[in-house]
């Protein structure tokens, strides 16, 4: 996909996140628009076979011409499809401190999914979390209710984050039980709960599966910062690291400690995915340094594979 880049990514002013997602969905759209890839349109979706009682205003009578068979436009509003988008909101997702973080990158690209889940009369909710659900909301396809979610991010994005731990694993077994069966769950969090930890991985696993197992298809946005979260590119001197969620302190040079690093990251998501790719759950890696096209890509792929 050809991509139109904004300049909206080295220091983001987030006064207006409603205009900021207009920017980034009109990219989005001009760049498909340049793509061999055709499944987004704001109206129409695909063709199905005409039946009879169905209105013949619909009928695509160049179609006809080609094939000679009857087949009708189906249109975006006959999907009803609802989409949840659950954000983290723990204090390590304020990260980096320079340049646009976690958080907001997760919640430009929420706005962004609101504005084209409006554009096609889908219903969307908002779920904020960190230890608890801190925000939550049904779904809905009015223009009020986009507003209102995003009052809400721009609010957050204002306030200056406090020191709150993630508690992903029971949050998101809440979060199974309280939206409506066979939604569209779209997950945006770096994932850190004791990532390394299989105990707690298993727990993870278990919790994604509860969402499955309530019908509802699954997008996890695992958002990652790539040079020092992932790949722990550091100079060679001693540093002082202080954990965001718990302010545990340590000091060490990083060179000595990458190589387990590394190891320990790329395992918990080599298991990540094969457990996502187990239960028919999209993972994607979602790195800030990639932009927000990527992301409104595989949601968009996702979507259209529901319809």
């Amino acid at each position: 996909m050809q991509k139109v880049e904004i300049p909206v990514w080295e220091q983001t002013n987030f006064d207006n996140l409603e205009l900021l997602a207009q920017q980034v969905v009109e990219g989005f759209i001009t760049g498909l628009h340049k793509s061999p890839f055709h499944g987004f349109s704001v109206e129409f979706a695909e063709h199905r076979l005409y039946n009879n009682g169905d209105s013949i205003k619909n009928i695509d009578w160049k179609l006809f011409a080609r094939s000679d068979k009857l087949f009708v436009k189906r249109f975006e509003e006959e999907t009803n499809l609802r989409c949840q988008i659950l954000i983290d909101c723990s204090s390590s997702m304020f990260y980096p401190d320079k340049g646009t973080n976690k958080f907001q990158f997760s919640a430009l690209a929420a706005a962004a999914i609101f504005n084209l889940l409006k554009k096609q009369r889908d219903a969307f909710g908002l779920t904020l979390f960190a230890d608890n659900i801190e925000f939550h909301t049904p779904n809905k396809s009015t223009i009020s209710h986009q507003k209102y979610l995003l009052n809400e991010l721009e609010r957050r994005l204002k306030t200056n984050p406090e020191q709150k731990k993630t508690d992903i694993i029971n949050n998101l077994h809440l979060i199974a039980e309280q939206i409506h069966k066979r939604s569209l769950v779209v997950l945006f969090s770096d994932l850190f709960q004791n990532s390394t930890d299989e105990a707690e991985q298993e727990k993870l696993f278990a919790a994604l599966q509860h969402l499955k197992y309530n019908k509802h298809e699954v997008i996890i946005f695992n958002i990652n910062e790539k040079k020092h979260e992932l790949n722990f590119d550091f100079e060679n001197r001693p540093y002082h690291f202080i954990d965001a969620e718990t302010l545990e302190e340590i000091k060490l040079n990083p060179t000595q400690l990458k190589d387990v690093y590394l190891d320990k990251i790329q395992t918990f998501k080599k298991n990540l995915e094969q457990k996502c790719a187990q239960f028919k759950i999209e993972y994607i890696d979602a790195h800030l340094e990639d932009g927000f096209y990527p992301v409104l890509n595989a949601w968009l792929i996702k979507k259209n594979r529901m319809n």
